[in-house]
């Protein structure tokens, strides 16, 4: 993952993000990078946002149906995670999250933006036994 290689994008326009945080040290792992289990947990809480909300209730995540790290994210880094519902089920939905840092150029202090993860994961509703309930529909 050679920083030359990496292809600076623009965030995704007319979208906010669902969640945004800062990389923070407490969140590195043995070699300073920030730990994957860090961003595979905030994809989890991201991709929930819009499944609770489709669900008007609770959803418990039943898969992770793909997940790529495309390129590290860093301390200070401004990592902002964007999540839509890509399809409804009778109980499930299927979720895309595209997670991009911000980060500020070493040499040049010129801020850019790099998409550094993809995943799709899977959600159910449930009720408040925690049995599969139908999601309602729009």
């Amino acid at each position: 993952m050679d920083d030359h290689a990496t292809l600076h994008v623009s965030l995704p326009e007319g979208r906010e993000p669902v969640l945004r945080l800062v990389a923070m040290p407490s969140d590195t792992n043995f070699s300073g990078d920030i730990f994957g289990g860090w961003i595979m947990a905030q994809v989890d809480i991201a991709g929930s946002l819009p499944s609770i909300r489709r669900a008007q209730g609770r959803v418990v995540t039943v898969a992770v149906n793909s997940f790529i790290f495309k390129q590290p994210v860093f301390v200070g880094d401004l990592v902002s995670f964007y999540a839509e519902i890509i399809k409804v089920g009778h109980t499930s939905m299927t979720v895309d999250v595209a997670v991009f840092a911000q980060r500020r150029a070493r040499e040049g202090r010129v801020e850019v933006c790099i998409k550094v993860t993809e995943a799709v994961l899977t959600y159910v509703a449930v009720d408040d036994q925690r049995r599969p309930r139908l999601v309602p529909q729009q």
